[in-house]
């Protein structure tokens, strides 16, 4: 069984998919011959935007906490979270019938709050930063005995991303590549057990606002701190420890693209594949269309990774 610091493998990311199937949707591929066309590439969209809770984070979230000994369960589980995370955890533990303290900071989007409130999850916020969800989040776990389920860092959470990126090459197994958003790692992390077990090349693609993880992979000294600015709210944080390690062995490169590339390719996404997704899953079309000597010619899997926006504060005009 994994614990939280244990470094994940292939092997782990199978087995999470078996133990979450009956929980989350198998999500869809799709296709569209405008954007083959644009990016010249076959691109494959994975559709984790209409998954459980609108985000790829259920599945790591169902694979921790039905992992979780009876004796770790029977006080619940917290996290600190401003958004995805938090809801995809909250709905996993009512599957488990235990409670999910989610610790959320104060300016954290409506509709990501609202989400984790409908999935029974109880809300507790805290001044949006780092140290004040931390301490927040120790003050709650002292409280209420739950157990901690980080939002990246832990091998538990890596191995059920993953899944996302085991599915789609099931479905489409001659892909060359496969590009991911990466703020705190996991979904990347657990896209490169994949991509390594199957001779797929794997890139994550991050806001210039938020690189943190093109600074570690290009300097290969982990950067734990940052102060970042970016329409992409999902991808805010940092690498987490195990992630990092997981990334720099396996990741082809790290793609910085700009908020008006993200803005674009949102667009794009919306109004051609007439799919809803947040800024945070737009930066790896962004970044295959900035980035075409990467891609070029080559069957991508993109995965799309959640669909939780404020349709009252759009960047563009639907």
């Amino acid at each position: 069984m994994l614990t939280r610091q244990s470094l994940p493998r292939i092997e782990d990311v199978k087995a999470a998919l078996q133990r979450i199937a009956p929980y989350i949707h198998r999500t869809p591929v799709v296709q569209s011959e405008l954007l083959n066309d644009l990016c010249k590439a076959r691109l494959f969209f994975k559709c984790e935007n209409f998954q459980k809770a609108g985000a790829f984070k259920s599945r790591g979230a169902v694979n921790a906490v039905f992992e979780l000994t009876d004796e770790e369960a029977s006080h619940g589980v917290a996290t600190h979270s401003s958004g995805n995370h938090g809801s995809a955890l909250a709905r996993a533990a009512s599957l488990r019938g235990i409670p999910a303290y989610v610790v959320v900071p104060s300016n954290a989007k409506a509709v990501k709050k609202s989400a984790i409130a409908a999935y029974g999850g109880e809300i507790i916020e805290c001044e949006p930063t780092l140290a004040a969800r931390e301490a927040m989040l120790a003050t709650v776990i002292a409280k209420t005995g739950a157990t901690f389920v980080p939002p990246y860092d832990d091998a538990r959470i890596i191995a059920g991303q993953g899944t996302a990126a085991l599915e789609l090459i099931e479905d489409v197994p001659d892909l060359d590549s496969i590009i991911v958003p990466v703020g705190g790692g996991g979904l990347l992390a657990g896209t490169c057990l994949v991509g390594a077990d199957k001779g797929i090349d794997v890139y994550g693609a991050e806001p210039e606002g938020a690189g943190d993880a093109y600074r570690s992979l290009t300097s290969g000294e982990h950067v734990t701190s940052q102060v970042p600015d970016t329409i992409a709210d999902g991808l805010l944080t940092t690498l987490g420890i195990l992630n990092f390690e997981i990334i720099k062995a396996n990741v082809e490169a790290i793609l910085l693209v700009s908020d008006d590339e993200i803005i674009s390719a949102m667009a794009l996404v919306w109004t051609r594949l007439k799919l809803v997704i947040e800024p945070s899953s737009a930066v790896t079309l962004a970044a295959v269309i900035r980035y075409p000597e990467y891609f070029t010619g080559a069957a991508v899997g993109i995965i799309l990774t959640g669909g939780n926006v404020d349709l009252a504060d759009l960047p563009f005009n639907p």
